[in-house]
């Protein structure tokens, strides 16, 4: 029990006992090693240019064919509906950014603002990119709240459409809080009016059904390095007849819609982690469900006053997400790196930031709460050592922390 071992115990124990535990999954994931050797070959021996009409390029070209029909089988999709990106960042852009403006193009000038649908707990790649198009391109924005799990009501997508509305984006799985969002009901909605719907389903890939058809989704976004596949490498599904402007222009690859040189052994890790995370993710989800529900437990045991954000079921496998009464979320994330574990305070992107996080005043708490925000996410490879051993340090740690702030602001 956690009872039987000392503050400085567990410290000690961390330090010379166990290797470093990484739990901060949500912000990247360690490379398959299958995913490796998937690689490997077009970094040396497969190195031609795609583009290439000598047997070098036409090589390249196959792998990236081969890539691009895997991920397209996995998705539901066509290959010519599956375009490679950078990561998930630019899939969020080329989507937003080329879907609007492309309906820009064809609206009825008399008709007013074309209008977009979304939330206020999106990755910044959406919301920032969201606020580029109103402050550049004179869209308007409709941000759609969210209730205090994190979870948008359907029907409040539905009250936002107006005759000027072209798109709605809602991301299926939060990075902060893990919350899942009903994503297929509100693309129902979204093709009975007629209107393109977009997910940032770049947390979703390596856990969640991703069959677009299933979805109902015009576009939908991911990025590799949240599934065991290497970072600079994404996928924006883009369904047949949505048209978009390219963000990147050049030459005519991925039909001409995303301009640039194919990262070849990249994508190939993409289709390969992607392949190995669908076709693993029950297996995968049980244990980390398993070990997550462990993990909340014990903690709200050991800290009294700590809160579960997000939704408490409706949540991604090995997603767990607290806010901390008395403590300061970088100081918890610089103390448990100290002890052994890491963690994080939200999203990886906005990692040191003065301000509160944005998910969590969307879920309504005050910037006072949102500064004890903790972030614990779960992956494959953490062994039951490792879990053991988290549940010893992660409790013990907070506790010294919290009582040190106390102290100080006494």
């Amino acid at each position: 029990m956690l009872q039987c071992f000392s503050e400085r115990s567990v410290f000690e124990l961390s330090l010379f006992s166990f290797a470093m535990i990484y739990l901060d999954h949500s912000a990247t994931t360690p490379v398959d090693p299958r995913v490796r050797e998937a690689m490997l070959p077009y970094f040396t021996e497969i190195f031609g240019n795609p583009s290439s009409l000598h047997r070098y390029g036409q090589d390249a070209l196959a792998a990236v064919d081969a890539a691009r029909q895997t991920v397209a089988d996995i998705l539901g999709a066509h290959t010519r509906e599956i375009i490679f990106t950078a990561n998930g960042t630019e899939a969020n852009n080329l989507a937003l950014r080329g879907i609007a403006l492309a309906a820009r193009a064809e609206m009825d000038g008399h008709k007013g603002r074309p209008n977009i649908i979304t939330t206020p707990i999106e990755h910044h790649a959406i919301l920032r990119t969201c606020e580029q198009l109103e402050r550049e391109f004179g869209f308007e924005i409709t941000y759609v709240p969210v209730n205090r799990h994190g979870v948008v009501n359907p029907d409040d997508i539905a009250r936002a459409i107006t005759a000027r509305t072209i798109l709605i984006s809602v991301m299926y799985a939060n990075n902060e809080v893990g919350t899942i969002e009903p994503i297929a009901e509100i693309g129902k909605l979204a093709r009975a009016r007629g209107i393109y719907f977009h997910t940032d389903a770049v947390q979703a890939g390596g856990y969640l059904n991703v069959n677009v058809n299933d979805l109902n989704v015009d576009a939908m976004s991911l990025g590799s390095h949240k599934f065991h596949g290497p970072k600079g490498v994404g996928v924006l599904f883009l369904r047949n007849g949505v048209k978009i402007l390219p963000t990147q222009t050049g030459g005519n690859q991925e039909r001409g819609r995303r301009a640039g040189t194919e990262n070849v052994p990249y994508i190939v890790g993409f289709a390969k982690a992607l392949e190995i995370a669908q076709s693993e993710r029950n297996a995968h989800n049980a244990k980390l469900r398993e070990n997550r529900e462990r993990l909340v437990d014990e903690l709200l045991e050991a800290i009294p006053g700590a809160e579960v954000t997000g939704h408490p079921e409706q949540r991604l496998p090995g997603h767990a997400s607290f806010v901390i009464p008395g403590a300061i979320g970088d100081e918890m994330v610089f103390a448990l790196d100290l002890a052994g574990v890491a963690v994080s305070t939200g999203s990886a992107c906005t990692a040191g930031s003065p301000e509160p996080s944005h998910v969590l005043a969307a879920l309504g708490y005050d910037a006072e709460a949102a500064r004890g925000a903790l972030r614990i996410t779960l992956g494959r490879e953490n062994t039951d050592a490792e879990i053991d051993a988290a549940l010893q340090i992660i409790p013990a740690t907070l506790r010294r922390i919290r009582n040190s702030t106390i102290e100080i602001r006494n």
